[in-house]
């Protein structure tokens, strides 16, 4: 096998170190996070404003400006649009946000959408971010929406390996691709912690369980549509690497970028099904429980009807001798049988055949 080639500064995750030069000006926008100029891979200058990045730029022709917004106003975009000559559709895009990841070129101008992704631990949940970037000859532009990605990390390494960064904004682009996927790392083990846990809900016959699967799923219905399309993007900008003359260097770890993108949405797929699967179990399982439910409630009611079938039967054999005795306690003096010697035998002897046949019928019809 092949000796692996060591990963460029940017796969490095070095605490990031406070910069004077990158501390933002007091008269800075919000949405402006940071503007800095580099000249041979190091920063010269970090303007306070659009209008100074756009005046240094234009007296050092041969620097790059790297330009960071987090939901920009619109008329901060259109400056933006008309200093780098932005295509509308692009800067409308960029505005509205909102996009699945997609890859297009403007001319000279290379306009990406990634969709980034962080796993939070205490709600245990993914939140995704979204992220515009601008590529042009001497200068890359972010447009991010959300809290993710942090782009602050990037900048730091990228400042750390000024080798790389002298490459121009190509090797900024690579960078960010890196960093957004990289981050999915974890919302991967995040997510699997999650399906283990649902796995022993199910089993364990939690009935809040089919809310939390239902939410997981939707959350990886989105985090498909964040890396599907990245890995055809990528294999975009391969196919353009002869055309483009991009370094070889970059054009390895572009490589090993969208291998990391491929597992990942591999992973990501098999996530779903596994969802799916366990969603399918668990409704198994429900249904089960119902059908045990329902069998248990109708022998309950069948016992009941037997019981109550026991005392309509006992109550109807006890009824009989009282209704004799009822009748021949009454004290007329008309009744015929008062003046007969076999009246009492009689009468017992009645209750006695009464109360005989009635049993017999009962058992037979097995109310007793």
């Amino acid at each position: 096998m092949p000796e692996r080639r060591p990963r460029p500064a940017w796969h490095r995750h070095p605490e990031p170190q406070p910069d004077p030069a990158s501390t933002p000006h007091p008269t800075d926008r919000p949405s402006v996070v940071q503007a800095s100029l580099y000249r041979d891979g190091r920063r010269v200058s970090s303007p306070a404003t659009l209008a100074d990045t756009f005046r240094q730029l234009r007296e050092h022709p041969d620097g790059m400006a790297w330009i960071g917004l987090q939901r920009p106003t619109e008329a901060e975009l259109h400056s933006l649009a008309a200093e780098f000559d932005l295509h509308e559709l692009a800067v409308e895009d960029a505005l509205e946000a909102h996009q699945r990841p997609k890859l297009e070129r403007y001319g000279d101008t290379l306009f990406v959408v990634l969709r980034a992704a962080r796993y939070l631990d205490a709600q245990e949940e993914v939140e995704f971010g979204e992220l515009h970037i601008f590529v042009g000859p001497d200068f890359l532009i972010t447009v991010r929406h959300g809290a993710a990605p942090d782009l602050s990390t990037v900048r730091h390494r990228m400042e750390e390996t000024p080798d790389l960064l002298a490459l121009g904004p190509e090797a900024v682009l690579y960078a960010i691709l890196d960093a957004v996927v990289d981050g999915y790392a974890p919302v991967v083990a995040g997510v699997q912690n999650d399906i283990d846990e649902i796995e022993t809900e199910v089993f364990g016959g939690d009935p809040a369980v089919s809310r939390r699967i239902y939410e997981l799923s939707r959350e990886m219905v989105e985090f498909q549509r964040a890396t599907r399309p990245l890995v055809g993007m990528l294999h975009g900008l391969m196919a353009g690497f002869a055309k483009y003359g991009t370094d070889e260097e970059l054009q390895r770890y572009l490589r090993d970028v969208a291998d990391h993108v491929t597992h990942t949405s591999e992973r990501v797929d098999g996530f779903r099904q596994a969802l799916t699967d366990i969603l399918t179990v668990n409704a198994t399982l429900v249904t089960q429980q119902q059908n045990a439910e329902m069998r248990a409630l109708a022998e309950a009611g069948f016992e009941q009807n037997e019981e109550i079938k026991k005392i309509s039967a006992w109550a109807a054999i006890l009824f009989a001798p009282t209704l004799v005795g009822t009748i021949y306690g009454m004290n007329f003096e008309d009744m015929p049988e008062l003046k007969w010697a076999g009246g009492y035998p009689f009468a017992l002897l009645l209750m006695a055949v009464v109360c005989a046949s009635l049993y017999v019928i009962f058992k037979k019809r097995d109310w007793l």
